[in-house]
């Protein structure tokens, strides 16, 4: 391998492995470069997940992102949750999404669960 492999401590190392990293990308399977690439985006991944904290959406704003992004409407989610007054009532603040509504926007959807179960 041709960089000394080892934990992430700083901006510096970080920015060093992610270079190596596109420069062995593409490497053929089973090759030292392969497993060494294999090796940093662990590394990476691990410096990034303790530096780069992404908080977890709001729910309404996950569900409204999700319908945005997919075309969906009010309607579309009002078959989801079980009629449009209810669409309403959550979007306004007036009720909380239940159990049964943060399975099948889960099931339906594919809303991350954690995002679904946020306080808000």
């Amino acid at each position: 391998m041709k960089n000394q492999l080892e934990i992430i401590r700083t901006k510096a190392q970080y920015t060093k492995m992610l270079q190596r990293l596109e420069e062995i990308f593409m490497e053929e399977e089973d090759t030292p470069e392969s497993k060494e690439a294999d090796i940093l985006s662990l590394l990476i991944k691990d410096y990034e997940d303790k530096h780069y904290i992404i908080d977890i959406p709001d729910p309404i704003k996950a569900i409204q992102y999700r319908m945005e992004k997919q075309g969906l409407s009010r309607k579309d989610l009002a078959k989801v949750l079980g009629s449009k007054s209810r669409v309403t009532d959550i979007f306004n603040g007036h009720r909380k999404l239940n159990l049964s509504m943060v399975r099948s926007l889960h099931e339906k959807w594919h809303i991350p669960l954690e995002t679904l179960v946020k306080e808000y």
